[in-house]
């Protein structure tokens, strides 16, 4: 099912969270400690998503060209393990490993988290700048699963570059699209 963001207002504080980190054997991680110098890319995403996996590889490109500029990214997956055991701690971690991505993939079994974003599909891209006042939400760029366009991060991109270089973000941000986050 597509399912676009709910596109939570621009200026929102990023609501706090503490969340064990599977890769980490667990260890509960928060905002506060993983935040990025000059930004942090908050995105709820999942395992078996294939709005994840057309993107995952892109995700991770950026990450290394962002995350020596203090931008970190933080990922979250919030979806039912009971309904949906492929999303289970144990496969975040293989997810991980077999990607190859370095940055946090955090695990909120309540919901509460996504619930406090207004996160509403997978992949879903929440960016916020040094004193963690949302600037950007939305899409990742145009590319879709089946559409045929290129996955360039082109979005995420000119939010990134006009955070460094001071300038204001785009006013039109395009939700981004994705499989919903799967409620319990």
């Amino acid at each position: 099912m597509n399912t676009p963001s709910n596109m939570l207002a621009l200026g929102t504080k990023a609501p706090f969270f503490e969340l064990p980190n599977p890769s980490k054997t667990n260890e509960l991680q928060s905002l506060e400690e993983l935040k990025g110098e000059k930004g942090t890319l908050v995105i709820f995403m999942c395992n078996h998503c294939p709005f994840v996996l057309h993107v995952i590889d892109k995700i991770n490109e950026l990450y290394e060209d962002y995350n020596e500029k203090g931008i970190e990214f933080i990922a979250i997956n919030a979806n039912d393990i009971e309904k949906y055991p492929a999303d289970s701690p144990e496969k975040m971690i293989e997810f991980q490993i077999d990607r190859n991505f370095d940055f946090p993939y955090l695990f909120d079994e309540s919901q509460a988290v996504a619930r406090a974003y207004d996160a509403a599909c997978t992949p879903d891209f929440y960016f916020f700048d040094d004193k963690l006042d949302l600037v950007y939400r939305g899409q990742m760029d145009d590319s879709r699963p089946g559409n045929n366009k290129d996955v360039t991060g082109e979005d995420l991109i000119i939010a990134f570059e006009n955070l460094l270089i001071g300038e204001p973000q785009e006013e039109i941000q395009r939700p981004s699209m994705g499989c919903n986050i799967k409620w319990k």
